[in-house]
């Protein structure tokens, strides 16, 4: 008996040494207690060492001079950025042109029967209110400019990520070079494509195009190679025994087998650079964007909102008519297709046509319902009602200013309080103990280079908001989730609202709590949550939904309650959902939190939006470059997959 109870004893300490997880921990331990003594000694404050600082103001103020001063005379613009952004500016405005042609009445028309067209007259009609009330709110000329950016950007983003998606179908080397750049620039915030395009191109109309384009080509990149390198086998080698070339098999296997996955492309690409068209109105894009911008700027909140409905319109009617597109494809053609899509054209010709006969281009500004004052005169209601004084729960500015008093200022401090290297090594720490020791040295190098660029302070400022953020987010979300995955009623009461919220560009979120809370870091963190939300909730419901039936069966079987199946058989394993919900919510509330810098966010978001307003390029693209890192830092901590969590250290 004793040598089976040792022998069980060793048996045991062996697994528990076997485990991947306790020998980082250990690994972790010994090195804390030789570096942790050291570290002390040497630097014992919290603030990043200035001997560790480089200055990078100057040579990137000296490289800004050089392009300002040679952008009419070196040959690289004479004869070749000035010719791009010369074909981005004629694109734009021939578009736009076309659009005021056409008038409001044939805009409308071709677009309500391009959605009857693609998925019936349910969203013909949506379509055609939605663009008839962008003209009712008096942003009909404001709206074509946006639209008109969007067409130019979203074929250019299209046309670029069909290619680089082609090639990293067809090549594996291309696909392995692609993936880490992709990944990269997944995680990065809107705001950090505008600083280098602007220091090439300037303000204005093509910086915003080019800064759209390299923001909204990655998804259409990623799914094109996906979809051509899951294509059936079987259908290809049949394809191929007939004595097809490479070409052919592309044309007419390839591409078809991977039609859905090119449509997604193209919905995630279309709603992706409405975002970015929106945020790039900073950098003179002009549109609907624009008026948001002055209206926040002033905080005249009837004016945003204003801007913000065509906004949300615009992006709801893109989102169902593409998503529409996608869910019809392989139906088949519908009977007499051919015929109405001709007769369908025919009326919208007949409809612009007439229009411009009667001299009713423009719309008429006798139709125009201006909802600012009114909605100002909410706001003032609110502001003498609401923000402060209500009995028992408070004013929202009393939300406002607790949340900011007794979490926000107490973690920056305790952020900026704790020392340069314990924070690295808790970085490290985080990001080996979920994933690999790749992981972990890209993480502490991203952390290290925000130190380095001498911008350590503010960049944990940001990190204490998008540590909040996520916590309420993740509490929130998780509850949601729970409650949608355990009840088909929730679910059905949730959907339509995240439908929405999830196709809402990230400025709009700001218009909202501006008219809450006021402006400040914690309306900030209010517009990061409610944008990062839907993500949390539909992955966490979705995890739970897939945990196999055969285990809660057995969990019913054994008398486990409802609270229990949840505890110990849906949410252990639901957990690579769960860690997948934690990671996204990180990465959405940071792009959220940076363009809070609008609102009285400060910290990076500051500096990059006081650099584009100024002119301080220098700034600006320090600043930009934290984010970047910043970004990459909080993926890699919050980002386990399959791959790392089995290959260990």
């Amino acid at each position: 008996m004793a040598t089976l109870s040792a022998t069980a004893r060793e048996t045991a300490t062996s697994g528990v040494l076997g485990n991947p997880l306790v020998r980082k921990l250990g690994v972790l331990l010994v090195l804390a207690a030789v570096v942790v003594p050291f570290a002390a000694s040497r630097w014992g404050s919290g603030a990043w060492p200035g001997a560790l600082t480089v200055d990078v103001s100057g040579p990137l103020g000296t490289v800004s001079d050089w392009i300002v001063d040679n952008r009419d005379s070196h040959p690289l613009f004479l004869y070749f950025l000035g010719h791009v952004s010369n074909a981005v500016v004629i694109a734009v405005r021939a578009v736009y042109l076309a659009l005021l042609a056409v008038g409001w009445a044939g805009v409308t028309a071709v677009a309500a029967l391009t959605a009857w067209r693609v998925a019936g007259i349910r969203l013909a009609l949506g379509t055609a209110a939605a663009f008839l009330a962008c003209g009712l709110l008096g942003m009909w000329v404001p709206t074509m400019q946006t639209l008109a950016l969007m067409v130019v950007a979203v074929a250019a983003s299209v046309a670029a990520g069909a290619l680089l998606g082609l090639a990293a179908g067809l090549s594996d080397r291309m696909h392995r070079a692609l993936r880490p750049v992709l990944d990269t620039m997944q995680v990065l915030p809107a705001f950090a494509y505008l600083l280098p395009v602007v220091l090439v191109f300037g303000i204005g109309v093509p910086a915003a195009v080019l800064a759209t384009v390299v923001y909204a080509a990655p998804p259409m990149a990623r799914l094109t190679a996906l979809g051509l390198r899951g294509a059936d086998k079987e259908v290809l080698e049949a394809v191929e025994s007939l004595g097809t070339t490479a070409r052919q098999r592309l044309l007419t296997a390839r591409i078809p087998l991977a039609r859905k996955e090119l449509l997604l492309g193209l919905n995630q690409t279309i709603m992706m650079a409405l975002s970015m068209a929106v945020i790039a109105s900073v950098i003179g894009a002009g549109g609907l964007g624009d008026r948001v911008y002055q209206a926040l700027a002033s905080v005249d909140v009837g004016a945003a909102l204003a801007a913000g409905i065509p906004i949300v319109l615009l992006a709801v009617v893109l989102d169902r008519v593409t998503g529409a597109a996608g869910a019809r494809l392989g139906d088949g053609p519908a009977p007499n297709a051919r015929l109405l899509g001709a007769c369908a054209l025919a009326a919208a010709v007949v409809v612009a046509v007439a229009g411009r006969l009667a001299g009713r281009l423009e719309w008429p500004e006798s139709w125009v319902v201006g909802i600012a004052e009114p909605v100002n005169r909410a706001v003032d209601w609110m502001t003498a009602h609401l923000y402060s004084g209500v009995p028992v729960v408070g004013g929202t500015a009393d939300w406002a200013g607790r949340f900011t008093t007794w979490v926000l200022d107490p973690l920056r401090d305790g952020l900026q309080w704790l020392p340069w290297w314990a924070a690295l090594l808790i970085v490290a720490a985080l990001a080996w103990l979920i994933g690999t020791w790749r992981t972990a040295l890209t993480a502490v190098l991203a952390m290290a280079a925000i130190g380095v660029l001498g911008v350590w302070g503010p960049s944990l400022d940001t990190l204490s908001q998008v540590l909040a953020a996520v916590a309420v987010t993740l509490v929130i979300g998780f509850a949601a989730g729970i409650a949608a995955a355990r009840s088909d009623r929730v679910e059905r009461l949730l959907r339509p609202v995240l439908d929405v919220f999830q196709t809402m560009p990230q400025f709009v979120y700001l218009i909202p709590v501006v008219a809450l809370f006021g402006v400040g870091r914690a309306p900030a963190v209010a517009a990061a949550v409610v944008y990062a939300l839907p993500a949390v909730v539909r992955i966490t419901a979705q995890g739970l939904r897939q945990v196999d039936p055969a285990a809660l069966e057995s969990a019913r079987s054994l008398g486990a309650t409802g609270a229990q199946q949840l505890r110990q058989v849906q949410l252990p394993l639901a957990r690579p959902a769960l860690l997948l919900a934690v990671n996204q919510g990180v990465v959405l509330v940071l792009a959220v939190v940076i363009i809070g810098g609008l609102v009285g966010g400060g910290a990076l978001g500051y500096d990059v939006v006081f650099g584009l307003a100024q002119g301080d390029l220098a700034t600006g693209l320090v600043a930009g470059a934290a984010i970047v890192c910043l970004g990459l830092m909080l993926d890699r901590v919050t980002q386990p997959t399959g791959r790392r969590a089995t290959k260990g250290a």
